[in-house]
């Protein structure tokens, strides 16, 4: 077999120049090629690795990128990047100034919409097929790929009852490999489960219930059956849905026999799939375990503790919840407006619902927060996990915008924890007596402390607190920047700086405020989302509703869409660094 086939590949046009024969060679060149530098660059593995055959024959049979094909999420598109001129810079993948993990229009006429969340393909390829209708361009055809845990979603479902009535040109790709970053949940998912290979369930087909032709389900790893199958679809006009059922990780035995871990495994020997050693001895717990952990800590005592999760059990660490109780503990799916008014739906009825979801992720549920949560001032807690910059996956998955989008909205509590001893007495003073909603905001990634697990101190709402005293300059930080200007000031050795942890953006500790406006000449607020209507602003329009005349710089995000790279280089690009911190400072204190 000649896995050096890929050399001569360079777009889709190339791919389609080769006999149909040669492209299980294809195949399992690409396969090895994506095995090769992601055990090393790191990434998202199995998604690609279960959809190669699938993305060679949909390449090689339409003609991309006048046909437009759209790939939801886009943790499968890697082999998709490689065949469509990314090759040579595939080790760049989610790299600073490299290619984009998910696709991304600017990057390539291939990428033909930008995704990151799920569950947005059919509505967008619909988008593009009822406007090709109102261009004349009939023969234009239009492929959405979607999960079988993104098709879940209400937005995919939204999608496909609008496509039922039109005459899109549109077909559906079902990727069903009963898994998406965690196992599937849900009824769709035990009908989908019943689905095999030449057999459908026996129940009323979902999908021609809503006017498409259903066609399935196939081998997603036969490409001979693919092709015919895809060239059948080429000649039946209007909306049609395809059934193929693939093997998430296909090729690598450890990914498929592990299909949570290598999703996204880190480092690996790529003829093995063994996972790389990586010592965690004496290191402190990751934020989202600390979270895992007390929460069921606290359940033991509060019966009324329920935990939900919209997909996210693994990567929140509710999973530990779901272990210790099962009946306490919900994976409702990709559905995210459905968790939060499922949260609220439980909290009228006395429950301390703690909704564990990632900061970027709460955005799908933008209504349910105002609507369901906040005018009705029902308690649910709101555990904002991947707050602030998140790294690699870029600025899909960042979590910066949530304090200026929750700020605005009346009768909500924002806290951020600077350490995870504060995380986890916030998590304590959470499930007490609390009488409006609350969002409590963590990054992703390891903490500061290996002895976080402390006796459980209440803390009061809206009162920050004091690390440092000083007199000319006050340093504001929220949550776990205070770590970066700790540093920073430590490397001044001023007597002159102040450095005070907010705890909460809403309320504001007015109090402590007022005094340190009367003491201090000037401010610097530090924080890891967007400047625009964040903290920040908010300790300026204090200023400005009480008449202070102080000088305030604000550290933060920029008003644009920070792109991925390790959190240190976009801490620099964001300058909310240590060093950028330091030099702010300084600069401060000579023209004072």
């Amino acid at each position: 077999m000649n896995l050096n086939i890929l050399e001569d590949i360079n777009s889709p046009e190339d791919l389609r120049k080769l006999p149909a024969e040669k492209l299980q060679e294809v195949s399992a060149a690409l396969r090895k090629f994506i095995i090769d530098i992601v055990a090393t660059k790191e990434g998202h593995l199995g998604a690609s690795l279960g959809v190669v055959e699938l993305t060679i024959a949909l390449h090689y049979v339409f003609n991309t990128p006048k046909d437009l094909l759209v790939w939801d999420v886009g943790h499968q598109a890697y082999g998709h990047k490689i065949l469509t001129g990314r090759r040579e810079n595939f080790h760049t993948n989610r790299r600073l100034n490299g290619i984009s993990g998910f696709p991304k229009r600017e990057e390539s006429e291939y990428d033909t919409f930008g995704v990151g969340h799920s569950s947005t393909a059919i509505s967008a390829a619909l988008g593009m097929a009822i406007a090709s209708n109102l261009k004349g361009e009939f023969s234009k055809h239009h492929i959405a790929v979607v999960g079988d845990a993104s098709i879940a979603s209400g937005m995919a479902f939204e999608g496909l009852n609008h496509a039922g009535v039109t005459k899109a040109n549109l077909l559906v790709v079902l990727n069903d490999n009963a898994i998406g970053i965690d196992p599937s949940v849900g009824a769709l998912k035990q009908y989908l489960t019943k689905a095999r290979v030449g057999y459908k369930p026996k129940q009323s087909n979902i999908i021609e219930a809503l006017n498409f032709k259903y066609f399935g389900p196939v081998d997603g790893h036969d490409i001979a059956g693919l092709l015919e199958v895809f060239e059948q679809m080429k000649q039946i006009e209007g909306p049609k849905f395809l059934h193929v059922i693939t093997t998430k990780g296909k090729g690598l035995k450890k990914a498929e026999e592990d299909q949570v871990k290598y999703h996204a495994p880190g480092k690996f020997r790529p003829d093995t799939g063994e996972l790389l050693p990586y010592d965690t001895a004496g290191l402190p717990l990751k934020y989202q375990d600390v979270f895992g952990l007390t929460l069921v800590e606290l359940a033991k005592k509060n019966k009324k503790i329920i935990g939900i999760t919209p997909a996210m059990p693994t990567g929140s660490s509710l999973k530990f919840m779901m272990q210790a109780f099962p009946e306490r503990a919900f994976d409702v799916g990709i559905a995210e407006q459905h968790a939060v008014t499922l949260s609220a739906g439980m909290a009228t009825q006395g429950f301390k619902v703690f909704c564990a979801i990632y900061s970027t992720f709460l955005q799908r549920a933008y209504d349910q927060v105002i609507h369901d949560v906040a005018i009705q001032k029902l308690p649910v807690v709101f555990c904002l996990d991947r707050a602030g910059l998140v790294g690699e996956d870029g600025a899909t998955h960042h979590g910066v915008f949530d304090i200026a989008y929750l700020r605005c909205i009346p009768n909500i509590i924002i806290a951020a924890p600077s350490d995870e001893t504060e995380l986890r007495n916030l998590l304590y003073t959470a499930q007490l007596d609390l009488k409006l909603p609350m969002a409590i905001r963590y990054p992703r990634g390891r903490g500061v402390k290996t002895n976080w697990e402390t006796p459980f101190e209440k803390i009061t709402i809206g009162k920050a607190r004091s690390l440092k005293e000083g007199d000319k300059i006050a340093v504001l930080s929220i949550g776990n920047r205070a770590q970066n200007a700790t540093k920073a000031i430590e490397s001044i050795e001023s007597e002159k700086i102040g450095h005070f942890d907010m705890r909460f953006v809403k309320p504001l500790d007015e109090e402590l405020l007022h005094v340190l406006f009367r003491k201090y000449e000037a401010f610097i607020t530090i924080e890891d989302g967007t400047v625009v209507g964040g903290f920040g602003s908010a300790i300026l329009e204090f200023a400005a509703k009480h008449d202070y005349k102080a000088k305030i710089r604000n550290l933060g995000l920029p008003d644009n869409f920070i792109e991925q790279g390790n959190i240190d280089e976009l801490q620099e690009i964001a300058k909310i660094s240590v060093e950028y911190i330091r030099e702010e400072v300084v600069s401060l204190l000579q023209n004072l």
